[in-house]
């Protein structure tokens, strides 16, 4: 499948995406995380799984209240939510910086507002859901620095909120590009992201991994 299948962002080559100018030490933690939204979280989940030094992530809803937190109710985008994925990682090994490039050229496509090709609505905006005022610093910066440049031929819109809360989504949710490899939607939207994962961050990716299958 051609990996621009309609997605511009898809279409930046690698050479022309930055390393972000600024990035959060690794300190002595062995796990972070960081709560990221960019359209449908089946998507975006397949890709951060495939990165060397996540440990982890897990698809849900960020930006409203636990009574609606539920995927009928968010689909109706008047919840406030987002779906998002919670990506857990090891900064010994990948950075928040590193994490937000991955997000930012390859996961989604971070110009369009409210919206991920087909799919219309708050609840698929692009955003970073920050816990601490660091990762607020840097991903402003990288956002700024990105636009400074003209990576993108529209600004970049991702939102940042601040993380109030994770739902996790049902369990039906959870790693469903893998579990389902063949469905439409994962062949349409989710194999050309990760066919750019491939191309774009093939030193990066967890081992033995090869991109023949989804995740």
């Amino acid at each position: 499948m051609s990996t621009s299948c309609n997605i511009p962002g898809l279409n930046v080559p690698k050479s022309r995406f930055p390393d972000p100018e600024h990035d959060l030490p690794a300190g002595d933690s062995s796990e972070q995380h960081v709560v990221l939204g960019g359209g449908c979280f089946w998507c975006v989940e397949a890709v951060f799984l495939a990165v060397n030094g996540v440990t982890g992530v897990e698809s849900g809803y960020a930006g409203g209240s636990a009574d609606t937190a539920n995927y009928e109710a968010v689909c109706s985008g008047q919840t406030g939510h987002a779906e998002v994925v919670d990506v857990r990682y090891d900064p010994q090994t990948v950075s928040f910086g590193e994490i937000l490039k991955v997000f930012l050229s390859v996961a989604h496509d971070p110009t369009q507002l409210n919206r991920q090709g087909n799919d219309r609505g708050t609840q698929y905006r692009s955003a970073i859901f920050y816990e601490t005022e660091d990762q607020k610093r840097v991903a402003e910066d990288y956002i700024r620095q990105l636009n400074a440049a003209g990576i993108y031929d529209d600004p970049v819109v991702t939102s940042l909120e601040p993380l109030e809360a994770f739902y996790p989504a049902e369990e039906y949710h959870q790693n469903f590009a893998a579990r389902n490899p063949y469905q439409p939607y994962i062949m349409a939207v989710a194999a050309p992201k990760m066919e750019k994962l491939v191309d774009t961050f093939g030193d990066r990716l967890k081992p033995g991994y090869t991109g023949n299958d989804i995740a």
